[in-house]
């Protein structure tokens, strides 16, 4: 057995049920795969409407499927089932899945969906690997989405890891030390960087006030650095016009009320701020290397407008003082 991870573990193979004329074709050797996990990190609904969007449009045949009941923790996250009357329906269990499938110029790649499992991380992931190595996958992205105290009026910066360097370079110019709740994503990550197979990672910067809402722009930009990475062009269409009924629907409330609108705008100065004389570097983790949380990020949001207001107060009793008017901002 393999060093590198670190003990006996029970067969990988008997988490999935395999295609295997899918896995024999020689059609789907040597392709890229794209990973997207729901359930954390998905600030947004990114994944969510990520995977959705590429099934749907992506003509999916199923390569191999995982048991979720070996997996998943469902008293943690519910599948849905409907209630009609007096009778149920439609049950909707979880799927995790391979899935092969074709992009927008009918190319084919490989797509790896579903929930993010809550047990045997370490056998799923050389489940993963094993069905990497036999398909002889060339690069595998994928992506995730995290809240952030950035304005929804400005581009979703996006931060890249992995062990590509031309896909890093360039985009993800700051490279902190940063200790994180580690997702699936992170430790496949790792496992195929030590299988020798290319890996890159991106993560969305969604504006944290939208982080439970789904935001079709998180989406699109995770798409777009996807299809540019994996020289794919995957489908964007739909979620940008959905996006743009989003933005107007944001834009209303934003106008309605002066407390979004003080947010908002300083969450845009600190942005043009840190953008200014500087390359476009990662809002991932603070100047000290660690994490906000959401709680940290709404308190260090709101006693930066909070400071905001004494400083206008403070200016307002000083121009009184000197018999003057506050200048407007």
């Amino acid at each position: 057995m393999d060093d590198r991870w670190g003990g006996p573990l029970q067969d990988p193979a008997g988490l999935y049920a395999a295609a295997q004329e899918l896995l024999d074709d020689a059609a789907l050797k040597g392709l890229p795969m794209l990973m997207g996990f729901t359930g954390f990190a998905d600030a947004g609904h990114a994944v969510e409407q990520i995977t959705a969007e590429l099934l749907r449009s992506g003509e999916p045949r199923t390569v191999a499927e995982f048991d979720v009941d070996a997996l998943l923790d469902y008293r943690a996250r519910r599948p849905r089932v409907t209630f009609v009357e007096d009778h149920l329906e439609d049950y909707s269990p979880p799927r995790l899945a391979l899935y092969a499938l074709v992009d927008g110029l009918g190319q084919p790649y490989l797509l790896l969906a579903g929930p993010e499992p809550d047990f045997q991380w370490e056998r799923f992931a050389r489940a993963v690997v094993d069905l990497v190595e036999r398909l002889d996958v060339r690069l595998v992205l994928w992506t995730h989405s995290i809240p952030m105290p950035v304005p929804h009026t400005r581009p979703l910066g996006v931060t890249v890891h992995g062990n590509r360097p031309e896909l890093v370079e360039g985009i993800s110019r700051w490279k902190p030390i940063v200790s994180v709740p580690a997702a699936i994503g992170h430790l496949l990550e790792l496992r195929l960087s030590e299988a020798g197979r290319g890996v890159a990672g991106f993560v969305v910067h969604t504006p944290h006030y939208l982080a439970e809402a789904e935001y079709p722009a998180s989406a699109v930009a995770g798409l777009e650095h996807l299809g540019a990475a994996g020289a794919l062009m995957l489908p964007t269409d739909r979620l940008r016009e959905a996006n743009r009924e989003v933005e107007r629907q944001i834009a209303e409330q934003v106008a309605a009320s002066e407390d979004v609108r003080e947010l908002v705008e300083g969450l845009e100065e600190r942005f043009d701020e840190r953008s200014a004389d500087a390359p476009r570097r990662s809002l991932l983790a603070a100047m000290s290397g660690e994490l906000p949380d959401a709680e940290k990020l709404g308190a260090a949001v709101e006693a930066y407008l909070a400071s905001q207001e004494e400083t206008k107060d403070t200016d307002a009793n000083d121009d009184d003082t000197r018999g003057g008017a506050t200048p407007p901002d």
